[in-house]
């Protein structure tokens, strides 16, 4: 494992086996047409990246072969989380030729979208380093593989944010306005789960010192522009406050607008973008022997 990802705990098993079963029956349904056209005898393949990526999703890839032929062997050419070049062979395996090739379409389709996602994670946390700001993911994912995406969050180099709506409290302007002030929702809130993180997001200045006296988890400024940002900024972390209570920011976030984000001071930036737009790194299955041998 790479230096990035030591301290990234490993993917829950149980949920690699349901994304895996899922993944397979929707290609696979009542058998390999196509792949039945091939000798089912041994072979070996090798698994080439088209271009530079920080590499993740090797549980799902192994998991899909492991499947069809438990038997394979696959040897890693470079660890999880590793950032690597254009036309790195990343992995060889070996096992029987049928399972192979009707592994290849969904164990290159985890690999490839999770690396995607670690791949951007990795830039927007370099865009931000020495600055002290965190990378948040956020809850924009694609439908069954949250838990996948958000792993690959962490293998480059974000935070993850909430991973539902059971593990921590977000309050936003409904709750403010059913319960009349932002004071009376924070207290109904640490009433009803005290025990769980409690993230409440303002529009104003004013929410922001009604949200410092409340006392939360975390403070999201949603929206706010520069100059009133870095009031923010100022206010969270002057007495009597002292910033004791770290500042999120989420919105009008790109790759041009995130270093200076990060330099106005914020705790935090969230971004929708690391796992809602999606763009698959170019990986290859080969069989054969690769390139060099």
């Amino acid at each position: 494992m790479s230096a990035q990802v030591a301290n990234v705990p490993a993917p829950p098993v149980e949920v690699v086996a349901a994304n895996v079963t899922a993944a397979l029956a929707e290609d696979l349904g009542s058998g390999d047409v196509t792949a039945a056209l091939l000798p089912d005898g041994p072979d070996i393949a090798y698994l080439l990246c088209k271009e530079d990526a920080v590499i993740c999703g090797r549980p799902w890839f192994d998991a899909c072969h492991r499947a069809l032929d438990p038997d394979v062997r696959i040897d890693w050419r470079i660890a999880e989380g590793d950032r690597i070049a254009k036309g790195t062979v990343v992995a060889t395996l070996a096992g029987r030729s049928r399972a192979l090739v009707s592994a290849e379409r969904a164990s290159l389709n985890f690999l490839q979208t999770l690396s995607g996602t670690a791949t951007i994670t990795a830039d927007h946390v370099a865009a931000v380093r020495g600055t002290g700001t965190r990378i948040l993911d956020t809850r924009k994912t694609i439908p069954g593989l949250r838990i996948a995406q958000k792993y690959a969050v962490r293998v480059g180099g974000g935070d993850n944010h909430r991973i539902g709506l059971y593990d921590t409290v977000m309050l936003k302007e409904n709750h403010i306005r059913a319960y009349g002030s932002l004071g009376g929702a924070v207290q109904a809130a640490r009433a009803l789960h005290p025990t769980l993180p409690l993230i409440v997001e303002v529009e104003t200045l004013a929410q922001l010192r009604e949200a410092l006296d409340a006392g939360c988890t975390r403070i999201l400024i949603d929206d706010f522009d520069a100059a009133t940002r870095r009031e923010a900024v100022r206010i969270a972390k002057s007495a009597p406050w002292h910033g004791r209570i770290p500042l999120e920011v989420s919105g009008g976030v790109d790759m041009t607008t995130l270093r200076g984000i990060a330099e106005d001071g914020v705790d935090c930036i969230s971004i929708g973008g690391l796992t809602k737009h999606v763009r698959a790194i170019d990986l290859s299955l080969k069989l054969g022997p690769p390139p060099g041998g």
